[in-house]
């Protein structure tokens, strides 16, 4: 490559860069100065230069780095706008002794930019392919002093304990007790924590030796490798038209299931829904945290549609199942935008199920929608139910026990409007 054409790749990463980072300040991810200099500083290229500058500097998506022999991501450098916003969530300051969980470079190098040369960075990744990429463009791009360290991060890495801040750039079924033992009274964790099968970007504090959530959000990240990772387990059914993927519990005796979709449907309308503009997170994770047997629903549309008895209405992907029922829930449009929650049932008690389903849709209608979604605690494995708060739902982990509540929104269940009354969307 000639100077004048490395020169114009550099000019347009830097114009790349600034335009994303301009987005997200625009849109309210980046709110904070330290950040908005530290993504501006980083040469997000430097840690993907097998790719495309435009793919690189997308703002929403992630650039896989490595895939298994089956295609799927085991390593990838995150969305600027997922990074970003772990970012603000940790609150990293200057000086602080930060952890990486899952490496890949990039973040490493925004994490060195926030606690300055007074600060130490450590990430930790069990991929020796993945740390040795990644040393190599820490170094290239002027990151050198990031400690990189080929493990896995179940046990944390005990010698460079404590941390003021743990990150996880990875997703997490479960919480291993090293990333709280090593994190310092007061200090935060932010981890990607996949329940029921849905992942929030959840950011903790430790308090009294517990970890207590106060924000999270909804993304995606590539799963945790080692003695973390965790299997969900499927049953495909209708012919391979319907699979139900189980992240816990998955029912005892699946063959009760066998041609449920055989049967007729029984379809309630819940007479709930969302505002316009409004996302889904809150809603999965209620029936995800209200309904035992919950699972999330994969439909093969091109199987549905060549089934002798496809599956009616536009599945959203949660459904519950319940000895041997199924139920899930469908979007239907009235006049214009509008659109309301339908309720499909099938088996032998479909229509209990059903209405079972569309009554937690509701209460999510009238105590939840607009709220601040669920709170998190951790405890530990071993505690015992009698010292755990009262609360929705608790998750039973390996390691841990996770104790979900649901604040209520400050505006009240009387000031709303039904479904009906207001439009609706995804």
């Amino acid at each position: 490559m000639t100077q004048s054409a490395s020169t114009s790749v550099d000019d347009q990463a830097v114009r790349l860069r600034n335009q994303v980072v301009d987005e997200l300040i625009a849109n309210g991810t980046i709110t904070s100065p330290a950040i908005e200099a530290a993504m501006r500083q980083v040469p997000r290229e430097a840690f993907a230069p097998e790719a495309e500058l435009d793919a690189v500097y997308h703002p929403w998506n992630g650039l896989v780095t490595k895939r298994d022999t089956d295609g799927r991501s085991l390593s990838s450098l995150s969305a600027p706008h997922a990074q970003a916003h772990m970012l603000e969530q940790a609150r990293i300051e200057p000086g602080m002794n930060v952890l990486e969980v899952g490496s890949g470079g990039m973040n490493a190098a925004y994490l060195a930019e926030l606690v300055g040369p007074s600060g130490r960075v450590v990430t930790v990744d069990i991929d020796e392919f993945v740390t040795s990429r990644a040393s190599r463009f820490l170094t290239e791009a002027g990151y050198s002093d990031v400690q990189v360290v080929l493990a896995d991060a179940e046990a944390g890495v005990a010698r460079f304990a404590p941390f003021d801040r743990v990150l996880v750039t990875v997703g997490a079924w479960d919480i291993p007790r090293a990333w709280c033992d090593q994190l310092v009274a007061g200090g935060r964790l932010v981890v990607p924590l996949r329940v029921m099968g849905l992942t929030r970007t959840v950011a903790f504090e430790k308090t009294d030796g517990l970890l207590v959530s106060d924000s999270s959000k909804l993304f995606g990240f590539v799963p945790m490798q080692g003695a973390g990772a965790h299997d969900s387990v499927e049953l495909t059914l209708a012919g391979g038209a319907a699979t139900l993927v189980f992240d816990e519990n998955p029912p005892a005796d699946p063959a009760a299931l066998a041609g449920v979709f055989d049967t007729d449907p029984v379809v309630i309308d819940s007479r709930a829904g969302l505002r316009m503009g409004e996302p889904w997170a809150t809603l999965q994770m209620w029936l995800a945290t209200a309904l035992p047997g919950f699972c999330r629903l994969v439909v093969d549309r091109a199987a549905n549609e060549a089934a002798d008895r496809p599956l009616g209405g536009i599945p959203i992907g949660l459904a519950v199942v319940e000895g041997g029922s199924v139920a899930y829930v469908a979007n239907r449009r009235l006049d214009g935008d509008e659109l309301t929650l339908d309720v499909h049932a099938y088996g032998p008690d479909a229509a209990h199920l059903a209405e079972t389903v569309a009554e937690e849709l509701r209460v999510w209608d009238r105590d939840h929608r607009g709220g601040p979604g669920p709170r998190f605690l951790v405890f530990p494995a071993e505690t015992p139910d009698t010292e755990l708060p009262a609360a929705e739902r608790v998750i039973d982990k390996i390691h841990s026990r996770i104790v979900l509540s649901w604040p209520r929104p400050a505006d009240t269940a009387s000031d709303r409007q039904s479904v009906h009354q207001q439009p609706i969307s995804q």
